[in-house]
């Protein structure tokens, strides 16, 4: 009858070892407590040596399933608990055969779930990657089209403000004085013109062609360009203009020409001073204009010029301010750092 119930025993715990992947700590230790119930049921010589095969399956089960410092010492607690059996129940005294059956897989079963475990953190990091990588590029997908939706505010706002005043002025002016609506109409064609190249450089931009990168002669360009087209405006340069960086340049050519096109939108007539001075650490840009000498043309602005202007000032590391003056005009000065600074 004991070998029965032995036999039964060590069939269950064999049994038990089917669910090893899904169960591994129940399977462990229903297995476990299987193999002890036989064991201490044989008696000395009784206890097949093929039961020790089972032992070392349980043993790698266990090592699966059971993590941390506890495992360890549930092994150790098992070991020595199977000992006392055998040797009650047998009067086996040499604990080799237990070590030799047991440690093996038990460590066997911590190296294949400690593998587990690395290849599914890495498995989850490589998700986490993926989804930094999806939103790094939808962050910077909205910011290239916030760029380029700013930079087509620079040009076509500042070429239609032109044109759209000169349009006017020529109105005004083509029965009483026709030389001076021939200029207007001189004025608009070549802001016409000048817009029509801006673009032509964005789009070369946007396309990957080799640009030359601008420099600080686009601001005398568009001052003597705003000159030409009736706007009382001086420009001065004072430090070292040399070297300074392109984006740098850019953003201070943007920063007198949106200046420049708000103070045509609502203080025409009124005399505007430009003054870029540079340095080795950043590149500093005032432009300020008197209060309206005559009625504005009404020419309303979109309210996204100085507002992006600052944006992309922030972003590269400088400081931007717009406001009003005491004497009832505007000041814009805007910060550039140049170098390692920016």
């Amino acid at each position: 009858m004991s070998g029965v119930l032995i036999t039964a025993c060590l069939i269950g715990s064999g049994l038990a070892l089917l669910w090893w992947r899904t169960r591994p700590r129940a399977v462990a230790l229903t297995g476990g407590a299987l193999w002890l119930a036989g064991a201490a049921l044989a008696g000395p010589g009784r206890f097949p040596d093929l039961a020790f095969v089972l032992m070392a399956l349980l043993s790698t089960v266990a090592g699966l399933g059971f993590r941390s410092y506890w495992a360890g010492v549930g092994l150790a607690g098992y070991l020595v608990a199977l000992f006392a059996v055998l040797h009650l129940t047998t009067g086996e005294t040499n604990p080799v055969p237990l070590i030799i059956f047991g440690v093996p897989g038990f460590l066997a079963g911590v190296i294949l779930r400690l593998r587990r475990e690395t290849a599914e953190q890495l498995a989850d990091r490589n998700r986490e990657l993926e989804e930094e990588r999806e939103l790094f590029a939808e962050l910077a997908l909205r910011q290239e089209r916030a760029r380029i939706a700013a930079e087509l505010h620079d040009i076509i706002g500042h070429a239609i403000s032109v044109m759209i005043i000169q349009a006017a002025a020529g109105q005004r002016l083509v029965d009483r004085d026709p030389v001076g609506a021939r200029a207007a109409l001189e004025a608009i064609a070549e802001s016409a013109r000048q817009g029509r190249g801006d673009l032509r450089r964005l789009v070369d931009l946007l396309g990957g062609t080799e640009v030359n990168g601008p420099d600080l002669a686009l601001i005398e360009e568009v001052v003597t360009r705003a000159a030409r087209s009736g706007l009382d405006v001086t420009c001065r340069f004072e430090g070292d203009r040399e070297g300074v960086a392109a984006p740098v340049a850019h953003l201070a050519f943007r920063v007198v020409q949106e200046s420049l096109t708000n103070a045509l939108r609502y203080a025409p007539g009124s005399a505007v001073r430009v003054t870029v001075s540079g340095s080795d650490r950043d590149l500093a840009v005032r432009v300020e204009n008197d209060p309206a000498a005559a009625e504005p043309p009404g020419v309303p602005g979109t309210g996204h010029g100085l507002t992006g202007l600052r944006e992309r000032i922030q972003q590269r590391g400088g400081q931007f301010t717009a406001g009003p003056t005491e004497r009832g005009g505007w000041l814009v000065r805007a910060s550039l750092p140049q170098g390692a600074s920016a």
